[in-house]
């Protein structure tokens, strides 16, 4: 009688079995929502805007128009005027310019899959750069940011854009986390990429 040893035979059984594909890794999806959004030579470094805020819950209430230069995350101008160094929103422009994702000095984790907009999404936690870590997360099927999770808020983005290569949310609605409710409307009515920071600014 002929007699097989046992580890031989786990070998055969478990190559018989197909791999299972593997998850994506962090830089893979980066690659991904980079691309979505034109490429990484076309993204936004130093750009003016011009939007349309409207700070409370009120969907039709209309805010005034104002026109900023930003350059994410360490510089936006307001006219001349340079906001706080603590303004949650200059680095919420990072991550919508995806410079968070991209900046070397970031750490990133790839998150569980959730349902975002009623579409599958992917998340990115970034931390290291950024204090405390955010969660953006993308839709699958096209890499574009659906939301992006960070501190009280989450921030909704829609509306997508193209200027110079670059493609761009153009509409954003913050919710409380606590509540589930808008605390703000921000609309982009105009983008323009800058080369050099205009005259009378100063970093």
């Amino acid at each position: 009688m002929r007699f097989v040893h046992f580890s031989v035979l786990v070998c055969v059984a478990l190559g018989s079995v197909p791999a299972t594909a593997t998850e994506p890794d962090a830089q893979t999806l980066v690659d991904q929502v980079v691309r979505a959004a034109g490429g990484e030579d076309k993204l936004l470094k130093l750009f003016r805007i011009k939007e349309q805020l409207s700070v409370g819950s009120d969907p039709d209430k209309k805010g005034k128009p104002r026109v900023s230069v930003i350059e994410p995350p360490a510089y936006w101008w307001i006219g001349k005027k340079q906001r706080d160094e603590d303004e949650p929103a200059r680095y919420l422009a990072w991550a919508w310019t995806l410079g968070a994702v991209t900046d070397p000095k970031s750490k990133l984790e790839v998150l569980p899959e959730i349902t975002e907009a009623d579409k599958p999404a992917f998340g990115l936690r970034v931390s290291g750069s950024i204090t405390p870590p955010m969660d953006l997360y993308f839709d699958k099927s096209d890499g574009r940011l659906l939301s992006i999770d960070w501190k009280s808020s989450v921030h909704r983005l829609s509306d997508w854009k193209e200027h110079d290569g670059v493609k761009y949310p153009a509409k954003c609605i913050g919710y409380k986390k606590k509540s589930n409710k808008p605390w703000y409307f921000s609309e982009i009515l105009e983008l323009e990429r800058l080369e050099e920071l205009p005259e009378g600014l100063a970093r």
